[in-house]
């Protein structure tokens, strides 16, 4: 990821740029939950989405979503809705399955303007968990139309029927008042300590312009004036994960962008990521993913024809 795309601690994400390049420029992008977690991971460390909304639907399992100071432990279904450059992480079940809506904030406020009432602004001003087990038995008829309109969107999007685009704004839109008329029995969330979350974003921003120079974690804990145990405790409380694995996630990260998106060889990849030998990087790479770099590009080549 350049430097010009993030701002201070937090990496921002362009899904049209760094995932898939077809839609570099598009309002709308669409995709199963299950192959955004292929590339990005289960665990996806904190990041930003400038300009964009998005919506993620999880069908099962336990799933931990960080959205700028709250927290949400809950157990799918579940909804959550994180408004336009709000730093956000999450963790979802291995076996979950689901879908993920990146929109432009224009369509929102678009929307804002077409229905101007205080409830429907109010509801999708900030961070939104919904979980369908949580919902009384009188709102549950909202949740089976919202799930619904998911799968019409999927099925839409998958198609190149007439008039294409105008549904899936009419569809989106719908679905964004669904989320809006249910914001309101939205499930609890315990705030993180200031102090703490001051912390945590130094260490991601810290990741961010070091990852690369294979910083071992006694590195980051000094740079940061603080315990590896503090570092530890923290990273636990906020991304439930540990910082050792928070920096290999990112590595992770950039090598694969380099495997999909660049002609650099497995070993040139390993020098550009800071790794002294390609033997310890392939093991780490292989380790991480349970593939090697070839297998990777391979298994990525395929399904781009697809």
């Amino acid at each position: 990821m350049s430097e010009a795309n993030h701002t201070g601690w937090i990496p921002n994400i362009i899904i049209g740029q760094d995932y898939d390049r077809r839609y570099l420029d598009a309002h709308v992008h669409y995709d199963v939950l299950e192959n955004l977690a292929a590339f990005y991971g289960r665990d996806m460390p904190v990041h930003r989405h400038a300009q964009y909304v998005q919506i993620h639907y999880v069908d099962r399992g336990i799933t931990d979503f960080h959205i700028d100071d709250k927290i949400f432990e809950v157990t799918g279904p579940a909804c959550f809705f994180t408004p336009a450059s709000i730093p956000h992480s999450f963790r979802t079940d291995p076996r979950a399955r689901g879908h993920v809506l990146t929109i432009h904030q224009s369509l929102v406020w678009q929307l804002m303007q077409d229905n101007s009432g205080y409830e429907l602004d109010a509801g999708l001003s900030q961070g939104i968990c919904l979980e369908r087990n949580r919902l009384p038995r009188s709102q549950q008829i909202q949740w089976t139309l919202l799930a619904g309109l998911l799968k019409d969107i999927q099925l839409e999007w998958s198609g190149d029927q007439l008039a294409k685009e105008v549904v899936l704004t009419s569809l989106i839109q719908l679905l964004l008042i669904r989320i809006a008329r249910l914001s309101f029995k939205r499930s609890s969330s315990r705030t993180v300590n200031s102090e703490d979350l001051h912390l945590f974003r130094r260490f991601t921003d810290t990741i961010e312009k070091h990852y690369h120079e294979q910083w071992h974690l006694p590195r980051y804990s000094e740079e940061l004036g603080i315990s590896e145990s503090r570092l530890n405790q923290i990273c636990q409380r906020i991304a439930n994960s540990s910082p050792k694995k928070l920096i290999h996630d990112r590595v992770i990260q950039e090598c694969k962008r380099l495997l999909i998106f660049s002609n650099r060889s497995s070993n040139e990849i390993c020098y550009q990521l800071g790794f002294s030998a390609p033997a310890y990087f392939s093991r780490f790479f292989k380790k991480q993913t349970g593939m090697t770099t070839q297998q990777f590009r391979r298994h990525k080549a395929i399904l781009k024809r697809q």
